[in-house]
């Protein structure tokens, strides 16, 4: 997994690219505070090399709780810039900083 930010000079905005490799999966989606844990809308799109691959614009200087849905399993990202425990799912989710 990867996430690679690429801030924009004109706007307050980073434009966050997610990369999945998951061959095997149907569906990769990420979710987080940046959509209100919502997957509609959220979905990556699997490239022929079986990556699962989006960008969203999210706003400068904050932080964002995030996970993965991976065919209905929410994953982790090991490149996250930190973990928080998160009482309302008991387990710890990934934190991007942008």
């Amino acid at each position: 997994m990867a996430i690679a930010k690429q801030y924009l000079k004109t706007k307050p905005v980073c434009k966050v690219t997610f990369t999945v490799p998951a061959e095997e999966a149907k569906k990769v989606a990420v979710v987080g505070d940046f959509n209100n844990w919502n997957p509609k809308g959220s979905l990556l799109k699997k490239l022929k090399n079986g990556t699962f691959k989006g960008t969203f614009d999210l706003p400068k200087e904050n932080s964002f709780e995030f996970k993965y849905i991976i065919d209905g399993e929410y994953v982790n990202d090991a490149q996250a810039d930190r973990y928080q425990w998160n009482d309302f799912a008991g387990s710890e989710n990934a934190v991007l900083e942008v």
